[in-house]
């Protein structure tokens, strides 16, 4: 993995991580307490020659490699989406008057909210956020020395545009009707269409919404990426922390046996019966869903898998020699599940962690365009698409979802398929 992309992981997980202790101290304490731990345990396997073999044999299937590297490098920019994507300027000179004096002060909205009065606004703009962009174009009207600095794509995704929309049409409509070089049909038509696109939804601009608005006058491309950032988030937790739970109930299994794994599989089974659609749709009536709470119930019904591939890899691996030698030399069952059998049943979770990411993107999808999923107005791909069924006559509202998904879960399944190449047992293996 390059250097750079490296110290951008770095970088974004201690970012995330000082965000976290900020907004909720208690998540952020038990989230590093189990990327430590996960660090400590995973460290011996990693620094091991028969993974750093594997690693470069994934290095070397480019498909899969530069999917990782692009993913990961776009998964990452979009913990910078504040300063990249959003309606709040990056930086704002403002001069003012005092004592008779101009005086220039430096503001950064990005990071602290102003009201209008701050910049001389008055009326209804006053007590407000003011809007960034008109006050760019008019203090650029006025030719004055203030100036307004705006983010790279200046839209956030909760920001409603309906007055904005409107009265941009409604000076292009003006501008037509005035203009008599045209003739009465040519006008009619273009009148037509400035029309139709005065209320939201409206069709992709790419001088101002790339990708249109949504029928409630929300930037559909700022909504797009952020509902990126919450689909990879989502699956990212979901599958680890199934993971953790899969691994430890598994390798318990495998290496215990006897009465303890027939009774704990019956436990198994009867859980990944219960209906996971109906068990949604009845917490959901009862609470609201929130990120958490989706998290924490896909995690309930998410872990069962993984435990019967530990489980298979323990009872293989439990009956070498090298398992017998620790026995005989008194170590802990602790020590020889985690240390000695862990790091040579890690083939299955390494190999299906993709595969199990693309399942998570895709679950979150489903319900939020069930209507179970996240709540308004949290950016999703699901609801867009709710949007686009409902507003068949705007394609952009179903296929730019559509698409952000095709190529994400492309991306992911090709990766998937380098790392299941690149750790197949047969070809490299710690013990035979």
């Amino acid at each position: 993995m390059p250097y750079l992309l490296k110290l951008l992981i770095v970088l974004t997980f201690i970012i995330k991580m000082l965000q976290l202790l900020i907004t909720s101290p208690l998540i952020a304490i038990v989230v590093l307490v189990v990327v430590v731990g996960m660090w400590k345990l995973f460290k011996p396997t990693v620094d091991s020659p028969i993974f750093q073999k594997r690693v470069r044999k994934f290095k070397r299937l480019k498909r899969g490699y530069f999917s990782f590297v692009f993913i990961v490098t776009l998964y990452i920019l979009t913990f910078l989406l504040p300063f990249l994507v959003t309606d709040r300027a990056l930086v704002v000179y403002y001069e003012k008057d005092v004592n008779g004096k101009m005086v220039g002060e430096y503001y950064f909205p990005c990071v602290k909210m102003y009201q209008g009065k701050f910049f001389n606004l008055d009326g209804r703009d006053k007590y407000k956020s003011p809007n960034y962009r008109n006050l760019k174009i008019k203090w650029e009207k006025e030719k004055s020395k203030n100036w307004v600095m705006l983010p790279i794509y200046p839209f956030s995704p909760n920001e409603l545009l309906l007055l904005e929309l409107s009265n941009e049409t409604g000076k292009k409509v003006k501008a037509v009707k005035a203009n008599t070089a045209l003739s009465p049909e040519k006008k009619t038509a273009m009148l037509k269409v400035l029309e139709a696109n005065r209320f939201p939804p409206t069709k992709p601009n790419f001088k101002s919404n790339i990708l249109g608005t949504d029928d409630r006058g929300r930037d559909v491309f700022a909504r797009l990426i952020y509902g990126f950032q919450i689909s990879i988030s989502f699956a990212l937790m979901v599958t680890t922390i199934t993971y953790i739970f899969g691994i430890f109930i598994g390798s318990l299994l495998g290496y215990y046996g006897g009465k303890f794994d027939l009774i704990m599989q019956r436990f198994v089974e009867i859980w990944s019966t219960i209906p996971f659609l109906y068990t949604i749709i009845i917490i959901s009536s009862i609470l609201v869903p929130n990120f958490w709470l989706l998290i924490g119930i896909m995690c309930l019904f998410k872990w069962m898998g993984m435990t019967y591939y530990i489980r298979a890899e323990f009872l293989r691996e439990k009956a070498k020699d090298y398992v017998s030698a620790a026995i005989s030399i008194g170590a802990s069952d602790a020590k020889i599940i985690f240390k000695h059998i862990l790091p040579n049943a890690l083939t299955p979770v390494i190999s299906f962690a993709p595969f199990s990411i693309v399942a998570n993107i895709s679950a979150l999808v489903s319900l939020d365009f069930l209507g179970f999923g996240l709540p308004a107005p949290t950016p999703s791909w699901g609801e867009l698409l709710v949007q686009g069924k409902a507003n068949m006559l705007s394609p952009w509202l179903a296929g730019a979802p559509l698409g952000a998904m095709f190529i994400t879960l492309m991306l992911v399944t090709f990766i998937g398929e380098a790392v299941r190449e690149a750790f197949d047992p047969k070809e490299y293996s710690r013990l035979r």
